[in-house]
């Protein structure tokens, strides 16, 4: 029967969610659980090149690693991965026996050749060897024959199977596990290892498992605590090694596994996000990189269905790359959408003509306050328009709406109010208009040069100024508190962004107003009815 191994990743993926520095304690704490636990591959982190920092799970040489290990269990083999053209090699001393075993060296599609020879002169210092073929979906089944070709005249220990992009379903992973096993040696591991962009991870190693279970290929299956891993994560330790218990007759010790979730990463997933979301569903649906999701989720908090059209609009091969440039271009063409808004434009123009206009934004101070900002409207002939969200009080005369999202939650959390008034569209939002819907171009209201250039207040202000308005009055333009539910008189209002730092943002935005107010030159009158992070030195009415 096949020996199955499992090889936890924890110290190496979930690197990525905290740039390799868990802390001293951490590192040995985790090798002497799993070890404990008799998990039989142990990644203990990265080799990089660079100095070693204490804390950190990225390694110049083996050595930097003693200091994290205790008695070495005779069970367990200690890794450490290198990225193919990102470590220096020549630099790797002898294998001396007292810290790693093992060296795992990834390498890209197309890439076997060069990653292969690495592989070799690491294995010729004493080493044990691995390959992980990053992206193998991308392999067709002439490239697979040729990968286990190569493979067989090095015969390392393994070659793994990568699911890069989260992107496989299990007649994929059995396509091309059943590729491999039929011209791999016999006496070199299979290996798989998942990410759980679609919620696949765990099913597929199950299914990897059950597929060589029988047969006489030993296999190996990585995991890692709680998936701590970059995006979406990974199949996660603690269900892989019970699964094993129950249906293949291993003997991992369970309670192992949990006292280092307990102990070690309680706090990680507090502090941290990863694992399955939408945005990386997206990701591996398009065979996407997921530092493109997080680009749109940092940049622009892009809706999911935008996030969609964006990713769906790269090339195959773009979507594999991270080209920053290119995603931006295809960000602002997608939010452009592009309609004839002459008549519209026009149309405003004489509704708000000698009118003030009160932006009425969503931040707390809009309910707290909302008795002294109706007084005050009421003293003089003002058009009220609400910014991106509904708040139950207000009579509005339009609404406003910069993010499909937001007008999604406002149609339905207040049908009556939003059936009645009329509404402001940017093109982004959608391009056909319904009734009492009029729709500008989005490039109308935004003016590029910071990463949240599509503020929705800052957005109002530019549309206005397009419109001729001389004379603005904002309530509930408050600024960002540190939680986000914290901000907003509805705190059930959704949320335009993913982990973001908000004085940064706070800052971000007042450096826009600020540059709006100057590039203005004073043609309109901005008067604040709430105080205000952004209004530094305007006047209160």
């Amino acid at each position: 029967m096949a020996k199955i191994e499992v090889l936890d990743c924890t110290l190496r993926d979930g690197a990525y969610i905290v740039n390799g520095q868990f802390g001293q304690g951490v590192i040995k704490g985790l090798i002497q659980k799993l070890q404990n636990a008799r998990v039989e591959l142990i990644e203990c982190g990265w080799l990089k090149d660079a100095p070693h920092v204490e804390g950190s799970s990225f390694y110049h040489l083996p050595s930097d690693l003693r200091v994290y290990l205790g008695e070495k269990r005779k069970g367990s083999t200690y890794v450490a991965m290198i990225d193919w053209d990102r470590y220096d090699d020549s630099v790797l001393p002898k294998n001396d026996g007292s810290s790693l075993d093992a060296v795992r060296v990834v390498f890209p599609y197309g890439r076997a050749k060069e990653g292969i020879e690495i592989g070799e002169r690491i294995r010729g210092k004493g080493y044990r060897i691995y390959f992980q073929a990053a992206n193998t979906l991308a392999y067709k089944e002439q490239d697979l024959i040729e990968l286990a070709e190569r493979i067989n005249r090095c015969r390392p220990d393994g070659l793994s199977i990568v699911d890069t992009f989260g992107a496989m379903y299990e007649e994929d992973l059995m396509r091309i596990a059943g590729i491999l096993d039929k011209h791999l040696d016999p006496s070199i591991k299979l290996g798989f290892h998942s990410h759980n962009n679609q919620q696949m991870a765990f099913a597929n190693s199950m299914a990897f498992a059950n597929r060589f279970a029988d047969g006489a290929r030993d296999i190996m299956i990585d995991a890692s605590l709680c998936g701590m891993g970059r995006g979406a994560g990974n199949a996660t330790t603690e269900l892989l090694t019970g699964f094993l218990d129950r249906r293949h007759h291993k003997n991992y010790d369970l309670d192992e596994i949990l006292d280092a979730i307990d102990t070690y990463m309680v706090g990680f997933q507090e502090k941290y996000d990863w694992g399955y979301s939408t945005p990386y569903f997206i990701a591996g649906a398009y065979c996407c990189h997921v530092n493109n999701i997080a680009y749109l989720l940092d940049h622009h908090r892009s809706s999911a269905k935008d996030m969609r059209n964006i990713i769906a609009s790269l090339s195959p091969a773009d979507r594999l790359k991270y080209d920053y440039d290119l995603l931006e271009e295809k960000y602002i063409e997608n939010q452009s959408r592009l309609v004839e808004d002459q008549a519209v434009m026009e149309d405003l123009k004489k509704r708000f003509a000698d009118k003030t206009v009160l932006l009425i934004a969503p931040g707390r101070s809009s309910l707290r306050e909302m008795s002294a900002i109706k007084e005050a409207a009421e003293k003089e002939d003002v058009i009220s328009v609400a910014v991106n969200a509904i708040l139950s009080g207000y009579d509005y005369d339009y609404l406003f709406f910069s993010n499909r999202v937001r007008y999604d939650y406002a149609a339905a959390v207040y049908e009556k109010e939003f059936a009645s008034c009329e509404k402001i569209l940017l093109s982004n939002v959608k391009a056909a208009a319904d009734a009492k819907e009029m729709i500008v171009n989005f490039n109308r209201a935004i003016k590029r040069g910071w990463e949240h250039f599509d503020n929705a207040v800052m957005c109002a202000l530019r549309l206005l100024q397009a419109l001729g308005v001389t004379s603005v009055a904002i309530a509930g333009f408050d600024g960002f508190k540190n939680e986000y539910n914290e901000s907003y008189a509805d705190a059930s209002l959704p949320t335009l962004g993913a982990d973001l730092d908000y004085q940064k943002l706070n800052e971000e935005i007042r450096e826009m107003y600020q540059d709006f107010v100057v590039s203005d030159e004073g043609r309109m009158k901005i008067r604040f009815l709430t105080d205000s992070y952004f209004s530094k030195g305007t006047e209160r009415l």
